[in-house]
């Protein structure tokens, strides 16, 4: 139970992240581009790797933590859902190039930053 209570509680502190960042983003940026999503989103993609592999390669990162982190955190801050809803948008509106450009900053932004996670995870595993 109190694992549960944990992921839940790391949940809504990636959820209120996820929001000040989205304020912050659209303040900074403007309204163009949902920047907010995805930051994000490439942030989530890096800490995901970045926990996951230390957890798997080393003892650094207990299970617990992996857990708490991955999936309430992360699964809080990362709002895939809301990328969807908002690409699709952006191609009804008939905003190609926005929508596309959105699209293809996402994916390769998440790949990279997953990658560039995945890399500093073994580095720090010494691997």
């Amino acid at each position: 139970m109190t694992r549960f209570l944990l992921v839940c509680l790391a949940g809504a502190v990636g959820t209120g992240l996820r929001y000040l960042v989205g304020l912050g983003a659209l303040r900074a940026f403007g309204p163009s581009l949902p920047y907010g999503t995805l930051i994000v989103n490439v942030v989530g993609c890096f800490c995901i790797a970045l926990v996951i592999e230390l957890a798997v390669s080393t003892s650094l990162i207990s299970n617990d933590v992996r857990i708490i982190v991955a999936t309430g955190f992360v699964g809080g801050l990362t709002t895939y859902s809301a990328f969807n809803y908002e690409t699709t948008t952006l191609l009804r509106e008939r905003a190609w190039a926005s929508g596309l450009g959105y699209l293809a900053l996402t994916l390769f932004g998440c790949l990279a930053s997953g990658l560039l996670g995945l890399a500093l995870a073994r580095r720090i595993a010494g691997g």
